[in-house]
This record gives C-alpha cells, sequence and structure tokens, in this order.
C-alpha cells in the first residue's frame, strides 16, 4: 500500500460519514442551530485551537524528529487559523473541551496513528468543514470571510500532503499500514458520531433527505 491507495481506501469506506460531514446540517451541529455569523466564527475559532493543543502536544513528545518538526509547523499554522478567524470575529475565543475525536487524537503515542489520525483522518473532517463555513459566508454575501476560509482550507490540505509523504516513510510493514487505515477511518467515525447525536438531540436526521 502506499498513501494514495490509503486516502483512497478510507474516503471509500468513509464515503457515507464525510458525505453527511459535508451537508448543511454540518454548522447546524457545530453551531447548535445558531446559524449566524459570530456563532459559525466561533465553532470555526473553537476547532482551531482545539488542533493546536492535539498537535502541540504531539510536537512536545513526538520521538520521531521530522514527525515532530512537522507537527510543531501544524501547531503554528492552526494558532495563525485561530488568529486570522477572531479577527474576523473581534474578540478572543475561549479553549472548548477536547469533544471526541480530539480526545481520541490525544491519547495516540505511535508515530503512524498520530500521522493516520491527525493528518489524514482529521483533514478530511477538516475540508468538509471549511468547505461548509465557505459557503456559509458566499450566501452571506461576506467575500472577506469566504476568502478567508478558502486559505484556511488550502493550508489544511497542504498540511495533509506533507503528514502523508512522512506516513509513507514511517510505514514499513503491511501491520502498520493497517494500523493506519484504522486510526483514519476511527477519526472520522468520532467526528460523525460527534456530529449526529447533536443532531439527534436536536430532533434532526443527520441523513439526508431523498
Amino acid at each position: 500500500m502506499n498513501t494514495d491507495d490509503l486516502r483512497a481506501t478510507v474516503e471509500t469506506a468513509k464515503e457515507t460519514e464525510l458525505d453527511r460531514l459535508g451537508s448543511s446540517k454540518l454548522l447546524l451541529a457545530l453551531t447548535d442551530a445558531e446559524l449566524d455569523r459570530e456563532s459559525v466564527l466561533r465553532a470555526a475559532a473553537a476547532s482551531e485551537v482545539a488542533a493546536r493543543e492535539t498537535f502541540s502536544a504531539w510536537a512536545a513528545d513526538e520521538p520521531h524528529d521530522a514527525t515532530a518538526d512537522l507537527f510543531a509547523d501544524v501547531a503554528d499554522q492552526e494558532q495563525r487559523h485561530y488568529e486570522r478567524v477572531v479577527d474576523l470575529l473581534g474578540e478572543a475565543v475561549e479553549p472548548p473541551g477536547s469533544g471526541p475525536m480530539h480526545a481520541y487524537l490525544r491519547d495516540r503515542e505511535a508515530t503512524v496513528e498520530r500521522l493516520a489520525g491527525g493528518l489524514l483522518g482529521r483533514t478530511l473532517v477538516s475540508d468538509r468543514t471549511h468547505l461548509q463555513v465557505v459557503s456559509f459566508f458566499v450566501n452571506e454575501a461576506d467575500e472577506a470571510a469566504a476568502d478567508a476560509f478558502r486559505d484556511l482550507r488550502i493550508e489544511t490540505s497542504e498540511a495533509q500532503g506533507r503528514g502523508l509523504e512522512l506516513l509513507e516513510s514511517v510505514c514499513e510493514t503491511d501491520e502498520e499500514w493497517e494500523t493506519a487505515e484504522s486510526v483514519a477511518n476511527y477519526t472520522i467515525q468520532l467526528a460523525y458520531d460527534d456530529f449526529a447525536d447533536v443532531l439527534v438531540g436536536m430532533g434532526v436526521d443527520p441523513k439526508p433527505i431523498c
């Protein structure tokens, strides 16, 4: 297996979950149905802080030097993302709880698991989140905010690419590739389950209306 195969396999296995995470219902869940500019920006800022904390913790104790450097770079990127979002919001946002996905990620200790969970599974979720935020601001005719989140989406994709390059170099056995696939899949599943649970609690079906 290689990382192209891995990404394709994960996207196929989690196609339904990713499609639903990429729906307009995502922002309902993230904002507790408060679909206004401030609530969307607060939710986005909280997401960036959670990612920053995860990658900062990993950078501090990652034994693989190149991976530790990447985690530090991504933590810095997430901090810059947070600052750009709060610039749009006009005020700081308190760090949120970790949430199920980041709680799981922060418990990962193996390099393969961290790369697969943090820079494949999580970034596939983040891509859908950024796209929905872009769409929200396009609909609000707020091009400055839409452009900002387009940039965040591109930068997150670039971080994914760097993570996959490193994952290719550290996965040396079939078992390690299987671990990477399992962790990426589970990361997406946790994000989806959290999203679905919030919607169900609101009385909203997470499944699309056909």
